[in-house]
């Protein structure tokens, strides 16, 4: 079987010194724009609806990620806007502009003011004007209504600078936000469950032999060799640190293994449902589940990596199902079944 060499127990990966090891992916050159777009994808941002009036007096608005504060002394934020934006027009001509920022249970409210297809955005929704006279939504996290400070084009969008003349709080509920095109309510969601112990360990186990296995059926067939020597080389890791004081590095090799499979498996879908089981096994672990090491896991997850090189896609679902039954029979608690499987903080 071909082996990765991985750092030694004294390398800066291991937490000592030595040689530092980088995980990171090849240099782009080429700035192609759906690529961009996507990367840019990666920063979490909050969601705002940027409300102000047309020349006529219509409340109009439109939903926004490029908020962002500049100053504190004197009180200043920005939002970008796109110049083709049929609402161009309207910011540009008005002297001040509101910012609303949404909690998760807005979603709807979201995608309303994103919408090109609703004309009246405001029909139906509950508002009201502020001391500046813009239009405030009711039940958001927090409002601010700000007069215009500074305008400045930049590329295709336009950027507009306000000075914040009032703020107001509103809800208390959790922000809403959006990562890699989507919304992150469904991960919050299932960390409330695991936090509030209604998430159980048969339950998380049944998830992830699901997802899990169908991303090592797709490893199988897609996966390039260099991606199966990744998850390999993360499995050699987690061989490696099994001392008390490797914790932290036990923690991260995990991650990388399932996070190293998932990837293989080439499902950008897949891929980001895997990152909220992550997250909810982090939260479980972390708050919940005793992590310590289990060297009697070593065969079984070896297994899946040689099927997945095999190309032996039942092999490799057959040996995850063994991995996480083998951590469940000899797991000295009833929760312990999912320690090895993904990554805590330690």
């Amino acid at each position: 079987m071909r082996r990765t060499a991985v750092p030694k127990a004294n390398s800066t990966a291991a937490g000592g010194e030595g040689t530092p090891v980088s995980h990171a992916t090849p240099h782009i050159s080429a700035i192609e724009p759906k690529l961009f777009r996507q990367l840019l994808g990666c920063f979490p941002t909050g969601v705002a609806v940027i409300t102000t009036h047309a020349a006529d007096g219509r409340p109009v608005g439109l939903t926004c990620n490029s908020f962002s504060s500049v100053s504190l002394e004197p009180p200043l934020v920005l939002f970008s806007l796109r110049k083709a934006s049929s609402l161009l027009r309207a910011f540009v001509e008005a002297d001040s502009f509101a910012i609303n920022i949404l909690s998760q249970n807005q979603d709807l409210l979201s995608a309303r003011f994103a919408s090109s297809k609703i004309i009246d955005k405001f029909e139906g929704v509950a508002w009201r004007p502020g001391p500046l006279g813009t239009p405030l939504i009711d039940d958001c996290l927090a409002s601010f209504e700000c007069r215009v400070h500074a305008r400045h084009e930049a590329g295709d969008h336009e950027i507009f600078i306000g000075e914040v003349k009032h703020m107001a709080t509103g809800s208390a509920d959790h922000a809403l936000v959006f990562y890699k095109g989507a919304y992150m309510m469904l991960a919050e969601s299932l960390r409330k469950l695991v936090l509030e112990g209604q998430l159980g360990t048969a339950d998380i186990d049944e998830a992830y032999r699901a997802l899990y296995g169908t991303l090592l059926r797709l490893a199988c067939e897609r996966a390039s060799d260099a991606e199966v020597d990744s998850i390999e080389a993360a499995a050699d890791e987690i061989e490696q640190h099994q001392g008390k004081d490797a914790l932290p590095q036990r923690i991260e090799a995990t991650a990388r293994f399932f996070s190293s499979i998932a990837l293989a498996g080439h499902n950008e879908a897949l891929r980001l449902m895997a990152q909220t089981m992550t997250a909810v096994l982090r939260e479980r672990m972390t708050h919940v589940i005793p992590v310590r090491p289990r060297p009697d896991a070593f065969p079984l997850r070896r297994k899946v990596v040689q099927s997945l090189r095999a190309r032996d896609a039942e092999g490799a679902a057959n040996a995850l199902d063994a991995l996480i039954a083998k951590l469940r029979q000899d797991s000295g608690a009833q929760d312990e079944s999912v320690v090895s499987l993904a990554p805590a903080q330690g």
